[in-house]
C-alpha cells in the first residue's frame, strides 16, 4: 500500500467535541505523508468548522450526498477511515470497492463490510480520546500514539475571519461561558456561572459572552434569568452558526465550559481555556480533557462517588465561583501586561 500518495477519507457524522479530536489523525497523516490527500466527512453543521483544518484536501457534507455508494464508486478514495461506526456507510464503502475499509473491531457489522479491523477497546483504555483514534491506523501499518503535549501542534486548526458583529473592543477582556453541553457530560451548575458573574463585575474589563444553541437560550433564559441579566454578561445564544462561533471564539480571549464541544474548538485553536470536569472514568480529563497550547483544567480529586443525577453533581459543584474567578483574573492580568510591554 503506497501511502504516500494515497487518498484517504476520514469519517467523523458525530457531535462536535469527537469531530475535533478525530482531526489530529489529518494533522499527524499529512505532517508524515506530504502528498497524501485528505478528505473528511462530516455533518453539514460541522463542515464550516472542519473547513478551518490546514491539513484537509477536500471537507464534504454528508447531508449532500444523495447515494452515497455511487458516490464512493466514482471517488478515487483509497482508504476510508470510519471515526465513527456507522453501519449503512461502511456497506457503502464496501459495495462502492473502496480498497482498504478500517473500523473498530467493537461494532459486529465492521466485521461485514471492513476489511482492515483496528482491535482496540475505548471503554478500557486510559488513553485521551484524541489518541485513541490514533488506534484506527494500525490496521494501516501505522503505530503511534501521539503525546498529549504532540496533540495541539496536530490539530492545524486556525480560526476565520472575525467580522465584529457584536464587536469585540480590544480594551475588553471577553470571556465566553458555554454553560450547557447538549446533555453530554456534567455540567458546571448554573448558579455557579452566576455567582462567578458577580464575583467579576469589580474587573471593568472583564466582559461576559454566554454562547449555546436556540435551545440551550431558551433553557437559560427560563432556568437562569439571573446570568442573563448581570450588567457584564451578553446573551448570544443562537446567535451563531459553527463557523461563525469558530471566529468568536477565535476573537474573543478565552472560553470556560465543562466537557462539550465548544471547549475542545477553543483549545484546538489555541485559545485559552479552561474545562471544568468531574474526577469520575470515563468522563474525567484524562479521557476527555481540553487540549491545547493554552489549555487548563480544573477538576476536584475528590469525586462524591454516588452521583445519581449528572445534572445536579455535586463533584461538579465542588469547582467554585472562586476557583475560577482566579483563573479569569490571572488571564487577564497577564493579558494587559503583555500589552503594556509591546
Amino acid at each position: 500500500m503506497n501511502l504516500e500518495r494515497a487518498h484517504v477519507l476520514i469519517t467523523r457524522t458525530d457531535n462536535i467535541g469527537d469531530v475535533v479530536l478525530t482531526l489530529p489523525l489529518a494533522g499527524y497523516l499529512k505532517q508524515r505523508f506530504p502528498n497524501m490527500r485528505i478528505s473528511f466527512l462530516c455533518r453539514e453543521y460541522a463542515a464550516p468548522m472542519v473547513r478551518c483544518c490546514k491539513a484537509l484536501d477536500a471537507v464534504v457534507a454528508i447531508e449532500q450526498i444523495q447515494d452515497m455508494t455511487e458516490e464512493l464508486k466514482l471517488s478515487d478514495i483509497d482508504i476510508i477511515i470510519f471515526g465513527k461506526p456507522d453501519k449503512a456507510l461502511a456497506k457503502a464503502a464496501k459495495d462502492a470497492g473502496i480498497r482498504h475499509r478500517v473500523g473498530t473491531s467493537h461494532r459486529w457489522f465492521h466485521w461485514l463490510y471492513c476489511n482492515r479491523l483496528a482491535h482496540f477497546s475505548r471503554v478500557k483504555s486510559d488513553l485521551h480520546e484524541a489518541q485513541l483514534n490514533f488506534k484506527l491506523l494500525e490496521p494501516l501499518g501505522i503505530r503511534h500514539i501521539p503525546s498529549l503535549d504532540e496533540i495541539p501542534a496536530l490539530y492545524q486548526l486556525a480560526a476565520p475571519p472575525y467580522h465584529g458583529t457584536p464587536e469585540l473592543p480590544r480594551d475588553r477582556f471577553h470571556v465566553v461561558l458555554h454553560p450547557k453541553s447538549n446533555g453530554n457530560g456534567r455540567e458546571w451548575p448554573v448558579s455557579h456561572f452566576t455567582a462567578l458573574a458577580r464575583l467579576l463585575q469589580p474587573h471593568e474589563r472583564v466582559r461576559l459572552w454566554v454562547t449555546g444553541s436556540p435551545r440551550e437560550g431558551e433553557w437559560l433564559a427560563q432556568h437562569a434569568p439571573e446570568l442573563l441579566a448581570q450588567p457584564n454578561v451578553s446573551n448570544v445564544c443562537g446567535k451563531f452558526s459553527l463557523g461563525e462561533l469558530t471566529a468568536f471564539i477565535g476573537a474573543a480571549d478565552g472560553l470556560i465550559a465543562s466537557g462539550t464541544g465548544p471547549l475542545h474548538l477553543s483549545a484546538a485553536l489555541g485559545q485559552r481555556t479552561l474545562g471544568l470536569f468531574p474526577p469520575i472514568k470515563p468522563i474525567d480529563p484524562a479521557r476527555w480533557g481540553a487540549l491545547g497550547k493554552r489549555a487548563q483544567v480544573l477538576c476536584k480529586p475528590t469525586g462524591c462517588g454516588s452521583c445519581s443525577d449528572p445534572q445536579q453533581c455535586a463533584c461538579m459543584a465542588n469547582i467554585t465561583p472562586e476557583d475560577v474567578r482566579d483563573v479569569v483574573v490571572q488571564w487577564e492580568a497577564a493579558t494587559f501586561a503583555a500589552t503594556a510591554a509591546r
